[in-house]
Parts: C-alpha cells; structure tokens; sequence
C-alpha cells in the first residue's frame, strides 16, 4: 500500500468547505481524473475514472462522516483498492485547513513507477488546489448533506 497526505488553506468557513465536499457529484469540476461521480445512497458513491488514458470504475463507501470534521471511506468491490480521509478544522471563522489523507494499493507496473515518481502527490495536491479555487471563486457551496455516518 502506498500513502498520500497533503493540505491546503481555503478561504471560506469550515461549514462551507465541508458542505461542497459532501456534494461528491460536483468532484468532476476540480478533481483532474474524475470522469463522474454518482450518489447511488446517503453512504455509497459510483466512481468513473480516467487516469493516463486508463478507464475504471468502482464504488466506494462512506464509512465515516461527522459534519465539519470528516469524511471517511474505503473502495468495495471492483479492481481499485483504496481508502481515504478527509479532515476540516477551523484556523478561524473564515478560514478552513483541509487535509487529504489516502491509501492506494497501485495496479500494475506502469502505476506502480508512477506513484513511486510522485505522480499521485502532485495529483491530489492539484486537486486540492483546483477545490479551493472552486469554492473561493463561488464563495458558497452548491449543497450540502449534514448527516452523520
């Protein structure tokens, strides 16, 4: 298993932060790779995938939520082992550190020399960027799901 963990400042109240990242289908518009993403119950999303010309898919369930903490889940079923959390902690009322933490197992050889080049921290670390680009640009997020799993 491979391990990644970066974090970024986003100007915007935790609340804000947390809401858009709860908005999983809205991850095409700032994650590069994501083809599309469906919502399939409150705990299970479908991913689509394309990363360097390779297509997957897979699901991944949502196995930790508390509102304006975190959100965790891990893959099922399918191809694609990976689990991941999300944490949001207030810096101040208007300001948001996010941190993505993941584990990977990579497929194959050409992902395996590509994680062990970096490929998947300059990955999230751009997405990171483009989803504060995202949500500083609105201002506001486009939902939000508030439960707690």
């Amino acid at each position: 298993m491979s391990h990644v963990k970066e974090s970024i400042e986003v100007d915007v109240p935790v609340t804000t932060a947390y809401n858009q990242w709860t908005q999983f289908e809205s991850f095409p518009q700032f994650m590069e790779g994501v083809e599309r993403i469906e919502q399939r119950t409150d705990t299970l999303t479908h991913w689509v995938t394309k990363v360097a010309g390779v297509e997957r898919e897979f699901d991944a369930e949502i196995t930790a939520q508390i509102p304006d903490t975190k959100v965790a889940w891990v893959t099922v079923g399918g191809d694609t082992e990976q689990s991941g959390l999300v944490t949001f902690r207030p810096i101040d009322p208007a300001h948001t550190e996010v941190t993505l933490m993941m584990d990977f197992d990579p497929d194959g050889m050409a992902e395996s020399i590509g994680d062990k080049l970096g490929f998947v921290d300059r990955q999230v670390k751009g997405d990171l960027k483009r989803f504060k680009h995202f949500i500083e640009d609105r201002g506001t997020e486009t939902g939000s799901w508030r439960g707690t799993v």
